[in-house]
């Protein structure tokens, strides 16, 4: 078995390199895509079994892809957990790439879950209808502005066609009136492109039953239940609530020594659209349910708006983790309580 670590950056790879049977190692630097591609289609091709790692990071799907297409075995690592386990100071490509190998080779390398490329390609979905949401809302707000300087304050009204007509008829300047229309026409050109994601994103929910169980859940969505799924994963892969929490950033930042404990903001270190969509998701679950509101209104009082949509977002996103795993959907849910929560409880469909 011939065993590699690689050490990738977006232009070159420093790889290092062993071969169990013979004891060889060798070192190497590769420029992508030309010399890596040509490299690994001639390893592969000495139908030896090979084996390597690497660091997550981003732009590399070409390279799995590659891998992927030669039938190489492929292992991504957390970075951190490998930075963790340096012991020198220095720090250089060679370096990197002989810690992977050395991790490997003594079977200590942190891998981690990756998800299929199926599931990678339905996030580009919700990353494109989130980034083309984001644009639609600061034109909105552009827009808005621009009816606000002229004294109309109705902003209920103004997306609809009176309010439209009225946004048209205001007499401005020269150049402001151009960015007018220019602001209304990136308008008219997003509302379909985003009409039409949506729509993709049911779809892809009516072929996904996890997906279409979390929706029975009041406040959620087909985007929120759809980010849950693809995000998550398995949910086998986690035994609990705190798990979910801590993988999704919504877990505080804690620093504490001896006898002092001291908690801070969230971390802040999972998938950012995730926390977005269930902060917004818990917010409507809180409109739809007495105890959510009440739950919301008191952590208002006592801590402020925003912490109080961050614990709403987290106990939402824990209540679906227990539901994406038990199978149940939110009648299934009411009826056997928070007890479901417990690790020892077994009844209920599985």
């Amino acid at each position: 078995m011939i065993i590699t670590g690689v050490d990738f950056h977006p232009e070159f790879q420093q790889i290092a390199w062993v071969d169990t049977d013979t004891g060889e190692l060798q070192e190497q630097r590769l420029q992508h895509r030309e010399e890596a591609e040509t490299f690994y289609r001639e390893l592969a091709a000495k139908a030896v079994q090979v084996r390597i790692g690497m660091e997550a990071s981003g732009y590399g799907r070409w390279f799995e892809h590659l891998l992927g297409e030669l039938k190489v075995e492929l292992w991504i690592g957390d970075a951190a957990e490998i930075r963790t386990k340096r012991v020198r100071k220095q720090k250089t490509d060679r370096q990197d790439a002989q810690l992977i190998l050395k991790l490997m080779l003594e079977d200590r390398f942190p891998r981690i879950w990756v998800p299929s490329w199926e599931n990678r390609d339905l996030r580009q979905l919700l990353w494109h209808r989130h980034r083309m949401v984001q644009a639609r809302t600061r034109i909105m707000n552009q827009l808005q502005a621009v009816a606000l300087n002229q004294g109309l304050r109705c902003k209920k009204r103004l997306w609809g066609e009176r309010g439209r007509q009225q946004l048209e008829a205001f007499p401005l300047a020269p150049w402001a009136s151009r960015r007018r229309q220019d602001l209304l026409e990136l308008l008219d050109r997003l509302n379909p492109t985003n009409a039409e994601l949506s729509q993709a994103i049911e779809q892809e929910v009516e072929s996904c039953p996890a997906a279409k169980r979390l929706m029975t859940h009041p406040g959620v969505g087909p985007v929120t239940a759809l980010a849950f799924v693809l995000i998550i994963g398995t949910a086998e892969r986690f035994q609990c609530g705190k798990q979910i929490t801590s993988y999704l950033g919504l877990a505080p930042l804690e620093e504490s020594s001896g006898n002092r404990r001291r908690l801070g903001h969230i971390t802040k270190q999972g998938s950012s659209i995730l926390r977005f969509l269930l902060v917004e998701a818990a917010q409507a679950s809180a409109r739809s349910l007495p105890e959510w509101r009440s739950k919301y209104f008191h952590l208002t009082m006592r801590r402020g708006r925003k912490i109080a949509k961050v614990a709403m977002a987290r106990r939402l996103a824990v209540r679906l983790f227990w539901m994406m795993r038990q199978g149940w959907d939110y009648q299934q849910w009411v009826k056997f309580g928070s007890h479901a929560e417990q690790p020892g409880n077994r009844h209920g469909v599985q």
